[in-house]
């Protein structure tokens, strides 16, 4: 057997993790995508607005 503690792997996975995750974002950050730009609400209305998210809701809604 060997007489390497079982603990080395956990920390070598852990510095790794902890290297591994910034450098993800970063690779997400510069991959050139652009937000999604928000439409402005229409608050000249009183009632709820009819949108795709609105129609989903009331269908989860029915029984």
């Amino acid at each position: 057997m060997t007489d390497t503690p079982k603990g080395a792997s956990r920390r070598d996975f852990l510095k790794l993790a902890g290297t591994a995750a910034p450098a993800a974002v970063a690779v997400a950050a510069g991959s050139g995508a652009t937000p999604a730009a928000a439409q402005p609400a229409d608050l000249s209305s009183d009632t709820m607005q009819d949108t795709a998210h609105t129609r989903a809701y009331l269908e989860s809604t029915r029984f």
